[in-house]
């Protein structure tokens, strides 16, 4: 079984490729457009994986993460955030905030899927 994936993004075109990009690569990918729809979408769908923006509508990344960490059903969840906004120290205030880890926009095609999979729980097989 593919992993699950889920992505909070509000760029069309970053939330496009992110999908292709991991779709092309076996896993399910679900998408959201913004924090308040991505918390629904982790409760409703469980996902191996939580891809999130910082810098989201209705609830921001870090709204997101706290919710996250807050709900004993998805806080094992590994969460990466995806952001532009990514300053030396920066990396330690996401961590902090209950991100596993971040990936730097705009993300590198080349590279976006390995950077990911290496969050991905191992399966029996895999």
């Amino acid at each position: 079984m593919a992993a699950r994936i889920l992505v909070i993004e509000d760029d069309p075109n970053s939330r496009e490729l992110m999908r292709f990009l991991l779709g092309r690569s076996g896993y399910g990918v679900t998408l959201a457009e913004d924090g308040a729809a991505g918390l629904a979408a982790a409760r409703r769908d469980q996902p191996d994986l939580i891809i999130s923006d910082i810098q989201l509508p209705e609830l921001n990344g870090f709204e997101v993460a706290a919710s996250i960490a807050a709900d004993p059903s998805l806080r094992h969840i590994p969460l990466i955030a995806v952001t532009a906004s990514a300053m030396a120290g920066d990396r330690e205030n996401i961590i902090r905030s209950g991100f596993t880890d971040y990936v730097s926009k705009p993300i590198e095609p080349e590279t976006f899927v390995v950077q990911i999979a290496q969050y991905l729980p191992r399966r029996d097989g895999a």
